[in-house]
């Protein structure tokens, strides 16, 4: 059994009141509630703020570029499906940047956990508008206001057919533990979408602002409601709700892989000399 003292790694360098570190300190605790060891687990991230989440996590870590997140644990995940793989990225990181993978990531069903640090514009960049920000927001890119409508990740998910599609709020560590913990007991592609303040850039979206708005789902909501989860994906504004929207049971990319019926890739003996008769074959 691990500590939350054993997941610390480097000293994060975060503005003072970030929401992260509230997604910090609820991973850690989740990964104690699971059980995990540091050396059982690989997180992997792209660019941003949120892409420093594995400089400050001791676990096996990959910091890759920016957008390509997805692609990186995809195949980290199908070397080795034994090992469990936690993804983080920012709204700007993933669903911008990303976005292609994303959404393919969700199609496949490839079994990786991914929690989207979402504050709803570009932080390590200084603030310019992400596809979450929204209309009329002003921003040092955009000191008009934005002028696009912002994406709806959570919705997209739904309707995608993503298996397991939950909102937290870093300010509710508690209940973000949970949602992360529920995401690894899921089997398939989880995505949690996490509200997190930036209070550098983000003067709008605070953390009063959605302590005013965010709710938990009721508990007799039913998550594997399509129309109600799609429904209720799309409240945003005056009232938030935060939990799991929507989970179904279907086969992983992993179950539809032939070759990793039996041990996983990297358990496999090398074998140069057939790649080697494939190529005479060939040529």
């Amino acid at each position: 059994m691990s500590t939350s003292d054993e997941w610390r790694g480097q000293k994060p360098a975060w503005c003072p009141g970030c929401g992260n570190f509230g997604i910090l300190t609820a991973f850690r605790r989740a990964m104690v509630e699971l059980g995990l060891e540091p050396h059982r687990l690989i997180a992997v991230s792209g660019i941003g703020q949120s892409g420093k989440f594995p400089h400050y996590t001791r676990c096996n870590t990959f910091n890759g570029l920016h957008g390509r997140t997805l692609p990186v644990a995809t195949g980290i995940r199908l070397a080795n499906h034994e090992m469990p793989v936690a993804a983080f990225a920012g709204d700007g990181d993933c669903y911008g940047e990303g976005g292609n993978h994303w959404l393919h990531a969700m199609r496949r069903n490839i079994d990786v956990k991914l929690f989207v640090h979402d504050n709803q514009v570009y932080g390590l960049t200084k603030g310019q508008a992400s596809p979450t920000s929204v209309p009329g927001m002003k921003t040092p890119t955009q000191p008009a206001g934005v002028l696009a409508d912002e994406l709806n990740p959570v919705a997209v998910a739904i309707a995608m057919g993503c298996s397991f599609v939950a909102r937290g709020f870093s300010g509710d560590v508690e209940q973000l533990a949970g949602l992360m913990v529920a995401a690894f007991g899921h089997k398939g592609f989880s995505l949690v979408d996490i509200l997190q303040p930036c209070v550098s850039f983000n003067r709008l979206n605070t953390f009063e602002w959605y302590r005013d708005r965010v709710y938990h789902l009721e508990s007799d909501y039913d998550p594997g409601d399509r129309s109600a989860a799609y429904e209720r994906a799309l409240e945003f504004g005056e009232r938030i709700p935060t939990g799991v929207l929507y989970r179904q049971e279907r086969p992983t990319y992993e179950d539809r892989l032939p070759v990793l019926a039996g041990a996983p890739l990297v358990r496999l003996p090398l074998e140069p000399d057939r790649l080697t008769r494939t190529l005479e074959e060939l040529y």
